[in-house]
């Protein structure tokens, strides 16, 4: 059964919700950069490049709080 708030919520919010796996490369991404490494060498880490396709790299790389958290 669809609730109502459901469908007011729209069609398409899937598209703009972030997933856990996104969360957790992003507090990865920020306490390997807060340790000293580079954002470009921690993108190419392992851990990321299972998790995250090149597209959800790039979209993460654009939400505002990353870009803040990052300076």
């Amino acid at each position: 059964m669809l609730r109502i708030t459901s469908v007011l919520r729209g069609p398409f919010s899937f598209l703009f919700a972030k997933s856990s796996v996104e969360e957790h490369v992003v507090a990865y991404l920020l306490r390997e950069h807060g340790a000293g490494r580079r954002v470009e060498e921690v993108l190419q880490d392992p851990y990321v490049q299972n998790r995250l396709s090149p597209e959800q790299q790039r979209r993460m790389l654009a939400r505002a709080d990353v870009v803040h958290a990052l300076g």
